[in-house]
């Protein structure tokens, strides 16, 4: 593998979405697990979007660092789905998954990536948010629902994913980074990682 960042601390990914985790060992990155309990759920009426998903990425990872019990960098990021200013989080059910769907069909949004770095032992932080521009098609009304049966539209922001899954298909072309849309845009957090690790004092991690 080529290791293009000798991180001085350990990597840690607060984050439970395969997704992500996938596209760090994609770059070539090692890295532990620990599943943040922030509450995605609900967010503030009118809150600006880069906002929300610059602060909930970095709640997230303030969260687990909290945890954490040995130096490390810890990674929260999230991704939110925005039409005219209306975020759409993950679908709470079928119903809920197709009435997003339909807001996208024929429409262009916009999807914004927080991106959050915390190093547990001292707090400091970094934050940054990646916006991308997504078109879709008109869908039609059988391709909405046969989607939503399938499932996959239940566990991702905006209720639908880009990548390895047939929402792909929805999309007529996008302005920006395809890896904002997956949910972690690469070469933003790649230059994040070189430069926050650069300014760690902390020995490497061999000293540790």
């Amino acid at each position: 593998m080529i290791d293009l960042i000798n991180l001085k601390l350990p990597l840690v990914l607060a984050s439970q979405s395969p997704r992500r985790s996938k596209l760090l060992t994609q770059i070539s990155l090692n890295f532990d697990v620990i599943h943040s309990s922030i509450d995605e759920s609900e967010h503030p009426l009118h809150i600006d979007p880069v906002d929300y998903a610059g602060q909930l990425s970095l709640k997230k990872a303030l969260e687990v660092a909290s945890r954490v019990d040995y130096p490390a960098i810890v990674l929260g990021a999230d991704t939110i789905v925005c039409l005219d200013n209306t975020i759409l989080n993950k679908p709470i059910d079928a119903a809920d998954a197709q009435r997003m769907l339909n807001m996208l069909s024929g429409n262009t949004h916009i999807v914004y990536t927080g991106v959050s770095l915390v190093e547990s032992s001292t707090g400091k932080s970094t934050t940054e948010v990646k916006a991308t521009k997504v078109t879709f098609r008109k869908l039609a009304k059988h391709e909405i629902e046969a989607y939503v049966a399938g499932g996959s539209p239940l566990d991702k922001a905006g209720a639908y994913g880009i990548q390895d899954d047939m929402g792909a298909v929805f999309i007529s072309h996008i302005e920006g980074c395809y890896y904002n849309i997956v949910g972690l845009p690469l070469e933003m957090l790649y230059s994040m990682l070189n430069k926050f690790n650069n300014e760690i004092s902390t020995p490497s991690r061999e000293t540790l």
